[in-house]
């Protein structure tokens, strides 16, 4: 789960879509979103999902060897993803745990 210290930023891409991503402490970005709302209040809802969604998350390798999670949800589209490649497996399920991933 978001650590107290992170924070969600919401706001509108180039296209005027609304979108979100979490921030660390630090202000690097731990977690976003993977499209792009019509409303704010999706793209809030979209942020907020709890840890009882039924959603499934993949951790995978990707091709330049780094770990990556995905949240889909239960219509099949990715409502999550990882911000960037992690070294470890571990790492990458630390980075989800903060989006809400209850392993």
């Amino acid at each position: 789960m978001a650590t107290t210290k992170d924070t969600v930023e919401f706001y509108q891409d180039r296209r005027g879509e609304w979108r979100w991503r979490m921030k660390a402490s630090d202000g690097g970005v731990v977690g976003a979103a993977c499209e792009g709302y019509v409303s704010r209040a999706d793209c809030e809802k979209n942020a907020k999902r709890s840890k009882n969604a039924k959603d499934k998350w993949e951790f995978y390798e990707d091709k330049a060897g780094n770990w990556r999670w995905r949240r889909v949800a239960s219509n099949g589209k990715i409502v999550g993803a990882a911000p960037s490649g992690f070294k470890s497996r571990d790492a990458a399920q630390a980075n989800a745990e903060r989006q809400g991933y209850a392993g």
